[in-house]
């Protein structure tokens, strides 16, 4: 066994000078690149990822520009301009074909269509049935690309938007099976007369959902057809040489390659793939940094440089500091102290709102029990120094409103078992819950300090998407929401992180866990 495999691996990444110019082509590609326009310390930024795509168009014959999807949401730039400046660079960059990600949803799907009815570049989803929204006409199942006299085929699978996106923000678009759909258009693919299928996917490597969902490994491993996977949504670089297996095998033993370029633009998948002999095919990353200025595109500079203006001014105001680094887990800007910090905030903030209601609507209620935050909700680090309040609206750029849910203790213990299971959620300070080291199950949990009361009722402040059932937290809908705030939840961070800096306090959250 071990024999055949080093022969699979030496058949996809040792095959080198063998492939030839004209019998070849070049895929590049990107995803969740969440609106970083700008390079950080140097490393991504789109001047810098348009230099290096036109020096391999430079450099080789045969080359195609793709997109996994999230290309916006996550800095100011989507934050202030809602899609103005990611949509149209995508045009100046060159980009052949794109897919959807979860968060090209956020500003709903009238917002959407307005930037997809454009030309370029195509489109893709074979799994998304939108006939009936905005998006009609606009997304293709495939299509095919014509290189040396071969055919390539390429066709986008999209991630069930049940329990990922909200409801409202998506409505109309109709979900089909992504296993299904991509055995079916792969096969399509082939009778059309394809030498390579490339499927496009926004489904993630791995799942940390708790709910077994499809990823590229099981997509691959469940399907016929398909030769290679370039996929996005779970924010890992997965590459030859990487912690994560890049080559799976499909459902007749044949060897599938997969690539993910991790988030933010910090990477450029580089698949080579030989239409004369598909088990000659080289993968790598390169890295999105040391490009000089001087290789920067003039045109993407003139088009950035309003938007860029707003930005800095903003990114520059600042509004408290940060005692101790809050930094990056492996996906997003979480870790413990910020998770903490951030599920804190939202239950003093709606323990205030609480007691100033409870006489109307809560009679002889004041406070809420706790705070649950969803880490996704959460993108960017706070480093040790200067807080400015384009990072705080960047760390929490969605649209998501602050709400209070009743629920009875029972339904609140059952979904502490599910925030516990998702792994890197945040609970509010007095919540515990304690895992089996052995099992992972819970073993226990206190809410204020207490067992929970399975027949009292409890208040919990949530972000609204989460109380709708967003992250695969399904038990959420349960319970009664009993209040929403009129302000993105942005704006009581920000007032907290001001009033802060205001009284010379630095930021210096608990750093103990809360789910342990």
């Amino acid at each position: 066994m071990k024999n055949v495999l080093k022969h699979i691996l030496a058949g996809f990444f040792l095959a080198g000078a063998a492939l030839s110019g004209a019998q070849s082509v070049v895929i590049l590609h990107t995803n969740d690149t969440h609106s970083h326009i700008d390079a950080e310390n140097g490393v991504g930024g789109v001047l810098q990822r348009k230099a290096i795509v036109d020096s391999v168009r430079r450099a080789e014959k045969n080359v195609l520009l793709v997109d996994a999807g999230d290309i916006v949401q996550g800095t100011l730039y989507y934050k202030l301009f809602g899609g103005e400046v990611e949509y149209p660079l995508m045009k100046l960059l060159g980009y052949d074909m794109q897919i959807l990600g979860n968060h090209e949803f956020d500003n709903g799907i009238e917002a959407l269509a307005r930037y997809y009815k454009r030309d370029e570049p195509v489109k893709l989803s074979a799994n998304y049935d939108v006939s009936g929204t905005a998006l009609r006409g606009v997304l293709r199942p495939w299509v095919i690309k014509n290189v040396g006299g071969k055919k390539v085929g390429f066709f986008g699978i999209n991630l069930d938007p049940d329990g990922i996106i909200d409801a409202g923000s998506a409505r109309g678009v109709v979900y089909r099976d992504m296993v299904a759909a991509a055995d079916s258009t792969a096969a399509l693919l082939r009778r059309k007369g394809c030498v390579a299928v490339v499927a496009i996917s926004h489904i993630g490597y791995s799942d940390d959902s708790g709910h077994d969902l499809v990823t590229d490994p099981k997509l691959a491993s469940l399907t016929r057809g398909i030769d290679v996977i370039i996929g996005g949504h779970s924010h890992e670089v997965v590459a030859p040489g990487g912690d994560r297996p890049n080559v799976v095998m499909n459902a007749e033993g044949k060897p599938v390659l997969i690539a993910q370029t991790g988030r933010y633009g910090a990477n450029l998948g580089y698949i080579k793939l030989d239409l004369a002999d598909m088990s000659k095919v080289q993968a790598r990353m390169i890295p999105v940094a040391g490009v000089d200025s001087s290789r920067f595109d003039r045109r993407v500079m003139d088009y950035l440089r309003p938007y860029a203006h707003v930005v800095d001014s903003i990114n520059n105001h600042v509004i408290a500091r940060c005692g101790v680094d809050m930094q990056n887990t492996k996906r997003y800007g979480t870790s413990v102290l910020l998770s903490n910090l951030t599920a804190d905030i939202a239950a003093m903030y709606a323990g205030r709102v609480l007691d100033s209601i409870a006489s109307e609507m809560l009679p002889g209620r004041l406070g809420v029990d706790l705070a649950i935050m969803n880490s996704g909700g959460i993108r960017l680090p706070f480093p040790k120094g200067d807080v400015t309040e384009g990072q705080v609206l960047s760390a929490f750029p969605f649209s998501n409103h602050l709400v209070i849910v009743e629920m009875r203790g029972d339904l609140l213990a059952d979904l502490l078992e599910q925030v516990a299971g998702q792994g890197g959620q945040a609970v509010s300070a007095g919540t515990e819950i304690s895992l089996d080291p052995a099992t992972g199950k819970v073993r226990g949990m206190l809410v204020g300090g207490r067992p929970i009361d399975a027949g009292r009722n409890y208040y919990v402040a949530t972000l609204d998407y989460l109380a709708g059932g967003g992250d695969y937290l399904s038990l959420f809908p349960r319970g009664r929401v009993v209040w929403r705030d009129d302000k993105e939840f942005c704006a009581p961070v920000m007032e907290y992180m001001s009033e802060m800096g205001r009284q010379g306090l630095a930021l210096d959250p608990d750093p103990r866990s809360r789910i342990r």
